[in-house]
């Protein structure tokens, strides 16, 4: 799974399997034991569980990048590598 970003110890990744249709554009996240995924548009938690400060950053930074990770989800579908975005600093 390609990590297209990372910044205060969280992980973001993106999924690619071409020919394999997800439901909905989303992105998964990895902080130490912790993991969630998210929706793109609207940005929302799908799944899993992230401590609330690590929530709100991740939050932060999918509404700062929604339009690059719209994009990078359209690459990912078509099998191709998913660009790395910019972390928060």
């Amino acid at each position: 799974m390609p990590k297209i970003s990372r910044f205060f110890g969280i992980i973001i990744n993106m999924y690619w399997e071409a020919g394999v249709s997800h439901q909905k554009p989303h992105f998964h996240i990895r902080y130490n034991e912790f993991q969630a995924s998210y929706g793109i548009d609207p940005i929302a938690q799908l799944a899993g569980a992230l401590p609330r400060r690590q929530q709100r950053l991740v939050e932060a930074w999918a509404e700062i990048h929604q339009e690059q990770l719209m994009e990078n989800w359209n690459l990912a579908q078509q099998g191709k590598m998913p660009m790395k975005i910019e972390g928060l600093k």
